[in-house]
């Protein structure tokens, strides 16, 4: 039996030590006459110019189909000249059920030569079944596509916290089961890719969109690799098509990711837990500052965390709601409770997110009305997850949690977005409470530090502060 599709186009990129798939897009402007026959002459002189130092090639069935039967047989004779063993992978996007399906597989397999194709997944598992049967084939599944407008459905939240295309590459992880499906998730999406990566983390990924699609390749290489250096398809059609010498811009295209793989080796890991859109949010939004701030406490520290910033940047808001639904959803109780001011609008967004009901204590209690300490609906004997921004020593913690116990309420678990690792922990876990934070001050300081985000002496400032801290703590 031969081996599975992805063995051999791992072994042949080995062999050749690129990562690049050169697309075959014959666009009606490139060419010198409308007609099949130019569309097979452009794509043959790529074929004969770069064989030798690709690992695959992918052409595109709708600039052959647009030909109609001309282009079909232009189609079919462009991959019987493709040299045996590289793979060849039909860009046709298929997806329908049963005997449509068998039709379309017998088609791209048996009619044109190719060995791999891309599917639309929606309609499920079982519209693959036709083209995964045979571990030979490989299919790549559209998972987050380069376009623009692929957000409108692929961005879309699940009740579980994930978005839809991160549901598909989790899926298409389990059914790799004969090594022969991989995923498409485009390079115009770095922290996208970053996120299917995650969610597969053996699969191969073909990356359209760097060049006339502005990715960025560098961006798109530290998101997708697997940690072996391998596993990401980097595509290329008009950056080697309308080049002057599309050897030679192979040969730089090569150079770039090898050099660009070389430097992710050498590169201190990058954590993989923290989203880069929410470590580069708070930046942004000035909730993490370096300089020299004077606490609460009256120490002078080196970092200074602000998440009341938050308030007028809704997008990081909604991320670092999102952060918290994962650490939520492995917990037991009845209601939130988020602690004023700073946690009360992440409070808001991860209950708008999730559908789990809010209540606060205040700080004081009302004069007036109902002179109520806690507000919101609530019953005496629930059990509720007290939300806050930050976690120091702890102390601040107490105060609301003898507020709502006071009123019949039941607290185990305190949940923050970053610990600043000052005995917060300790102090509760004392105390019979669980702290659970989505990020420690040392989580970020690591991937700012291995993304160069931040200065190496600023770093290494805040490391030794949070050690002072903590010995204090």
């Amino acid at each position: 039996m031969t081996e599975p599709f992805f063995t051999r186009l791992e072994a042949r990129a080995q062999q050749t030590g690129s990562l690049l798939c050169i697309g075959l897009d014959p666009h009606p402007a490139d060419l010198p006459e409308p007609t099949a026959q130019a569309a097979k002459a452009f794509c043959l002189r790529l074929i004969q110019a770069t064989a030798n130092e690709v690992v695959a090639f992918k052409p595109n069935a709708a600039f052959f189909e647009a030909f109609g039967p001309e282009g079909w047989q232009a189609l079919r004779e462009i991959i019987a000249a493709i040299p045996a063993g590289v793979p060849v992978i039909l860009d046709a996007k298929r997806g329908d059920i049963a005997s449509t399906a068998e039709a379309y597989a017998l088609s791209a397999f048996d009619g044109l030569g190719a060995n791999a194709i891309t599917l639309n997944p929606y309609l499920g598992q079982d519209s693959l079944e036709p083209f995964t049967r045979n571990a030979e084939r490989g299919c790549f599944l559209l998972c987050k596509t380069s376009n623009p407008g692929s957000g409108d459905l692929q961005d879309l939240k699940m009740a579980d916290g994930l978005m839809v295309y991160e549901r598909v590459a989790k899926l298409a992880q389990e059914w790799n089961q004969a090594g022969n499906i991989g995923l498409v998730a485009g390079a115009t999406h770095p922290e996208a890719l970053r996120r299917v990566r995650l969610a597969a983390p053996d699969l191969w990924i073909l990356a359209p969109g760097v060049g006339a699609q502005g990715g960025d390749l560098a961006a798109a290489l530290r998101a997708g690799l697997r940690a072996d250096g391998m596993g990401l398809l980097i595509t290329v059609a008009r950056g080697v098509s309308q080049a002057e010498n599309p050897l030679q811009a192979v040969r730089n295209l090569n150079a770039k990711i090898n050099a660009e793989r070389e430097k992710i080796k050498t590169a201190p890991p990058v954590p993989v837990s923290i989203s880069a859109t929410l470590a580069e949010g708070l930046l942004k939004a000035g909730c993490v500052r370096f300089g020299e701030f004077t606490l609460k406490s009256g120490l002078k520290s080196p970092i200074y965390l602000d998440l009341r910033q938050l308030v007028t940047h809704p997008a990081v808001l909604a991320e670092v709601a999102r952060a918290y639904v994962p650490i939520l959803q492995n917990l037991h109780f009845d209601r939130l409770a988020a602690l004023p001011y700073a946690a009360l609008p992440i409070g808001t967004a991860i209950s708008l997110q999730s559908g789990q009901p809010l209540i606060y204590p205040r700080k004081e209690s009302k004069e007036y009305g109902t002179r109520a300490e806690i507000e919101g609906e609530y019953h005496p004997g629930e059990v509720v997850a007290i939300i806050d921004d930050l976690a120091t020593t702890g102390d601040s913690k107490f105060e609301a949690i003898e507020k709502l116990k006071k009123v019949g309420l039941l607290v185990k678990d305190v949940i923050v977005l970053i610990d600043r690792e000052s005995g917060a922990k300790e102090t509760l876990a004392a105390a019979g409470y669980d702290l659970h934070a989505v990020l420690t001050l040392t989580d970020l300081l690591d991937y700012w530090q291995a993304t160069g985000r931040i200065p190496a002496a600023q770093i290494q400032a805040a490391r030794e502060f949070i050690q002072s801290t903590h010995k204090v703590g």
